[in-house]
């Protein structure tokens, strides 16, 4: 019991360090923009142009206020530990792809006519990637975990429709789709904890232990029966010494 604890402690200690990294990282950036009165905004994503690749990179890291910085902090941290403490064996991995194929995808297609700038796509694929993997692995911890995301974010998904178009829509409806994409891409690959135990009963070798009649009972016909155990009395009286 006390090397489970340890390891969870472990693994809880590891998933916070890093979602405090990841929060860390895009307070110092914009901290940095404030007090030096640098823009980075050009750093972001323009759409289907070479020198907007670049914020393939650069674009979460970047926000345009302390409005935005503050709307994708707590999401972001509390989704980033999630990730890296219920789902290890995929977290670098999924995040990676999260955050790489939706900068991919708004450079693809969304608007050409501003940077794309901002956190919310790589949370909104969390979102989903959480959601999804309850739906797609159906175990009671992957559920739990969906249910929670629903009470919380469920709201953040009116963001996937243009309703403001200062606000990139594109990346969050482009993250929420690969969020289920690697949700379901991963789902297999589930970790040792949720691993459902084999059943007594469900163990093929025992069952068969435990029939109480033979397993062709039921084909032989009263006759055979009969000559079956005739034969077995005779077998056993010319074993006898009299």
């Amino acid at each position: 019991m006390s090397t489970a604890l340890d390891r969870a402690s472990r693994n809880f200690n590891s998933a916070l360090k890093i979602a405090l990294w990841t929060v860390g990282i895009i307070w110092g950036i914009h901290l940095l923009q404030v007090l030096t009165g640098a823009d980075f905004g050009t750093m972001g994503i323009y759409p289907r142009r070479q020198f907007g690749l670049k914020g393939i990179l650069f674009a979460p890291l970047l926000h345009s206020g302390w409005k935005h910085l503050l709307a994708n902090t707590p999401p972001l941290f509390v989704l980033t530990g999630i990730l890296f403490f219920f789902y290890r064996r995929v977290a670098v991995a999924s995040f990676t792809t999260i955050y790489i194929l939706t900068g991919l995808a708004v450079w693809s297609f969304a608007r050409p006519d501003a940077f794309h700038i901002g956190a919310s796509g790589v949370v909104y694929g969390l979102v989903a990637f959480v959601f999804w993997t309850g739906i797609f692995r159906r175990n009671i911890r992957s559920i739990v975990l969906s249910l929670i995301v629903v009470v919380y974010y469920g709201g953040m998904f009116a963001g996937i429709v243009p309703t403001d178009e200062r606000v990139s829509w594109e990346s969050h409806l482009f993250g929420a789709l690969v969020g289920i994409f690697v949700a379901f891409w991963f789902k297999n690959r589930i970790e040792p904890e949720e691993k459902r135990p084999t059943w007594s009963w469900e163990r093929e070798g025992e069952a068969e232990k435990r029939f109480f009649l033979e397993r062709d009972a039921f084909d032989k016909t009263k006759a055979e029966r009969e000559r079956e155990r005739d034969e077995g009395n005779d077998s056993w009286f010319s074993t006898r010494s009299w």
